[in-house]
């Protein structure tokens, strides 16, 4: 996890830029209701060529009936109409709860910053935005947390208290008690496992390690969910100064960047455009939303 010393001092009223704290997150619930989870996909509609990914009537199973004149025929429990030999209907009711799953990247390459604050801070506040704002609505709400030794997934629930439970797993991550690791298409694999067909899901990452067997994944779950890519990135990754000696630290390695060296300046900027550019073009070919949001951008306005 590398950062730059000056541009990110590590001190008390530095705190919040390199770490994020239960009361920022919980502090976030009220700029949260003015947020829309829904948006997406109505401007999706209205850009042509969108397909619904939920499949059936938006209904749930509520119970069965005798049948009557005029049932949707679609709709009968043929096996109950089996056990009693009287044809039944299934009834359905309006499911009004939607699952939203969010999956946050803390491996430690999202523990650097040397605008605004670290990536890791950014994609918490992200995190804790969508969740609140998934509250406000009455869905439900799951999440996936990742790093490079741990990966753990909470199953989506009602209210307040699973918004909580999931601020406070952003906020103490595990300490792995194995020293398994976990690859980007790993961490995606076990995502499709855990969102259930017609989930709203978030994937909050920098998204380094991004390769074919990873967009196979993200691709699957896009078949029975909707899915929002949110790219985190600090404005250096983007594009290094063309001038200058840059050391960067975890307090245990150290880096010096001369970008006067061309070639090395060059690499570094086609590595990041990339890997912008196979997101951009597997969000467009899958018809997934796509978001950017900078280091030193405001979360609340990236995500309105």
């Amino acid at each position: 996890m590398l950062f730059n010393k000056p541009a990110v001092p590590v001190n008390s009223s530095g705190h919040e830029l390199i770490s994020v704290s239960l009361k920022t997150l919980i502090d976030l619930a009220k700029p949260a209701a003015s947020i829309n989870l829904h948006l997406l996909s109505i401007r999706s509609r209205q850009s042509g060529g969108y397909v619904s990914r939920f499949k059936g009537r938006g209904m749930e199973f509520d119970e069965t009936r005798l049948y009557q004149q005029g049932d949707d025929i679609r709709s009968i429990d043929w096996r109950v109409t089996a056990r009693t030999g009287k044809t039944h209907t299934k009834m359905f009711r309006e499911e009004r709860e939607r699952p939203v799953f969010i999956s946050v990247d803390n491996r430690p390459a999202m523990h650097f910053a040397t605008r605004g604050v670290f990536k890791s801070v950014l994609a918490a506040k992200l995190a804790g935005l969508l969740a609140w704002a998934a509250e406000y609505h009455g869905d439900r709400i799951g999440g996936q947390l990742f790093s490079e030794h741990e990966c753990r997934e909470l199953k989506p629930q009602n209210g307040r208290h699973a918004v909580l439970r999931f601020l406070n797993v952003l906020v103490k991550p595990q300490t792995p008690i194995t020293g398994k690791e976990f690859a980007l298409d790993q961490v995606l694999a076990r995502l499709n496992q855990h969102a259930r067909p017609g989930s709203l899901v978030y994937l909050i990452s920098d998204f380094r390690g991004i390769n074919d067997t990873a967009e196979t994944h993200i691709a699957k779950l896009s078949q029975h969910c909707e899915v929002v890519l949110i790219f985190i990135y600090d404005p250096l990754e983007r594009n290094l100064p063309t001038k200058g000696r840059y050391r960067f630290t975890d307090d245990e390695r150290e880096v010096v960047v001369d970008t006067s060296d061309q070639h090395r300046l060059l690499a570094y900027r086609q590595r990041f455009a990339q890997r912008l550019q196979r997101l951009e073009i597997l969000a467009k070919k899958r018809g997934l939303a796509f978001i950017q949001c900078s280091t030193a951008e405001d979360p609340i306005q990236c995500l309105r």
